[in-house]
C-alpha cells in the first residue's frame, strides 16, 4: 500500500507535466463573438477573418517561436453570454488576451470581466463611447466610436446638404449612442434633429416607426443596425413608398449583402464604412488589402463579408504584435505592450490614444471612415 500511494503521485506529476509542456507549444488568443443569435452572421465573418490572419502569423514562424491557437466561442448575441464566455476563456482556458465582442452590449458586459481578472481584450467592431471613456485600462479599441464616426461624417454634411435628419436605431447602446452623438454634431452645424425611433435587435417589422418617419419633414434617416435588419428596413420602405435619403451607421453594414438581399429597394442608400475592399487601391495598405480579399476568396467565403472580417484579421494581428512586443504571453505584459505598438491594419494605422479618466485610460485608434453609395445595384465611393 505504501508504494502504491508513492507511485500515483509521482505518476499524476508526469501527467501534469507532460500536459503543461503541451500547453506551452502554443500561445492563446480568446475570440468572443456571437456565432449565434441576431448578429451571428456578423460574428462569423469577424472569426473567419480572425482565422486568416492566425494562418498567415503561423505560417510565418508563429509569436516567439510558437503556434498561435485562437479560442473561439460563443457569446450567442447576448451580453450575460458574453460575460460568462470572458470569465471562461481567462479562468478555465487561461488566454492572456482576448478579442470582442462584436456588439456595444457585448462588450460592455464583458468589461467588468477583464477589470477582475486584469487581462487585456482587443475590441474590434464595438462603438458605443462608453467603452472607451468609463474608465476601463484592459480596453484597446481599433474600431470608431459613434463619435468619430459623427466627426468624419461632419465634413460632407454640408455637401449632401442636410437640413432636417430623423434616426431609426437599434435599442441597445450602440444605437443609442449613435443617435446621441450624431444628433450632437448636426446639431453643432445647424442640421435640425428630428424624431428618434427604436427597434428591437430581434424585431421583423419596422413598418410602425417607418410610416412616422415617412410623415416627418426631414429629408434623411440616420439608421443603425445590424444588416439582416437593415434589409428588412430598405424592403419595407419601398414598401411604404418612402423616398427620403437613407444612410447607415457602424462602418461594416455589408453592402453587398444588402444588394443581394434587398434588390432595388437598396438603391441610393449610403453607408459609412472603415473598409474599402471594393477598391484595394484606395486603401492605406493596398497590397495587404489585396492578400487578404484573395485570401477569403480562395476560403471560398462570400466577398460580403469583407467589411466584416477584416476586424477580425486586424484584431488579431493587433493582439499578436503586442505579444511579440512584449515578449510573453503575460497579460500585464501585454496591456502594457499595447500601448508601443503600430500595426499597419487594412483601414490606418493602428495606434492606441488615451481615452477616458486620467489613471484608467482605454486605449482607442483612430481608423479611415468612408461614405459609399449604392447606385443601380453597383457600389461606388463618396469623398469625406
Amino acid at each position: 500500500m505504501t508504494r502504491t500511494f508513492r507511485i500515483i503521485p509521482a505518476i499524476a506529476l508526469a501527467v501534469g507535466l507532460l500536459g503543461g509542456a503541451a500547453e506551452a507549444q502554443t500561445i492563446k488568443i480568446g475570440v468572443n463573438e456571437p456565432l449565434t443569435g441576431a448578429f451571428a452572421a456578423s460574428g462569423t465573418y469577424v472569426v473567419n477573418g480572425a482565422k486568416i490572419a492566425a494562418d498567415e502569423i503561423n505560417a510565418k514562424g508563429g509569436i516567439l517561436g510558437k503556434k498561435l491557437e485562437l479560442v473561439i466561442e460563443d457569446n450567442k448575441s447576448n451580453p450575460t453570454e458574453a460575460a460568462a464566455v470572458a470569465e471562461k476563456l481567462i479562468t478555465s482556458d487561461k488566454v492572456p488576451v482576448l478579442m470582442g465582442a462584436w456588439g456595444s452590449s457585448l462588450t460592455l458586459a464583458v468589461m467588468p470581466k477583464l477589470m477582475e481578472y486584469e487581462t487585456p481584450m482587443v475590441v474590434e467592431t464595438s462603438s458605443s463611447g462608453k467603452i472607451t471613456t468609463t474608465g476601463n485600462p484592459y480596453i484597446f479599441r481599433i474600431s470608431p466610436p459613434s463619435a468619430i464616426e459623427a466627426a468624419a461624417f461632419k465634413g460632407i454634411v454640408d455637401k449632401l446638404e442636410l437640413k432636417k435628419v430623423d434616426f431609426l436605431v437599434i435599442n441597445n447602446d450602440w444605437g443609442r449612442g449613435t443617435a446621441e452623438d450624431f444628433s450632437k454634431m448636426m446639431k453643432e452645424k445647424g442640421i435640425t434633429v428630428g424624431a428618434v425611433e427604436t427597434m428591437d435587435q430581434g424585431a421583423q417589422d419596422m413598418s410602425a416607426q417607418l410610416s412616422k418617419l415617412k410623415g416627418t419633414d426631414s429629408e434623411t434617416i440616420i439608421v443603425t443596425t445590424a444588416v439582416d435588419q437593415l434589409t428588412l428596413i430598405f424592403k419595407q420602405a419601398a414598401a411604404l413608398g418612402l423616398k427620403k435619403r437613407i444612410i447607415t451607421t457602424g462602418g461594416s453594414q455589408n453592402p453587398d449583402q444588402i444588394i443581394a438581399q434587398a434588390g432595388a429597394a437598396a438603391n441610393g442608400t449610403m453607408h459609412l464604412t472603415t473598409f474599402l475592399p471594393w477598391f484595394p487601391e484606395k486603401t492605406p495598405n493596398p497590397e495587404a488589402t489585396s492578400y487578404f480579399i484573395a485570401e477569403w476568396k480562395k476560403r471560398g467565403y462570400d466577398f460580403a463579408g469583407c467589411t466584416e472580417s477584416f476586424r477580425g484579421y486586424d484584431g488579431i494581428r493587433t493582439a499578436a504584435a503586442a505579444i511579440e512586443k512584449a515578449g510573453k504571453a503575460e497579460p500585464a505584459a501585454i496591456k502594457a505592450a499595447l500601448w508601443d505598438i503600430k500595426v499597419k491594419g487594412l483601414n490606418g494605422d493602428i495606434v492606441f490614444r488615451k481615452s477616458g479618466p486620467e489613471g484608467k485610460e482605454s486605449g482607442q485608434s483612430q481608423p479611415n471612415v468612408y461614405l459609399i453609395e449604392i447606385t443601380d445595384g453597383k457600389i461606388g465611393m463618396k469623398t469625406l
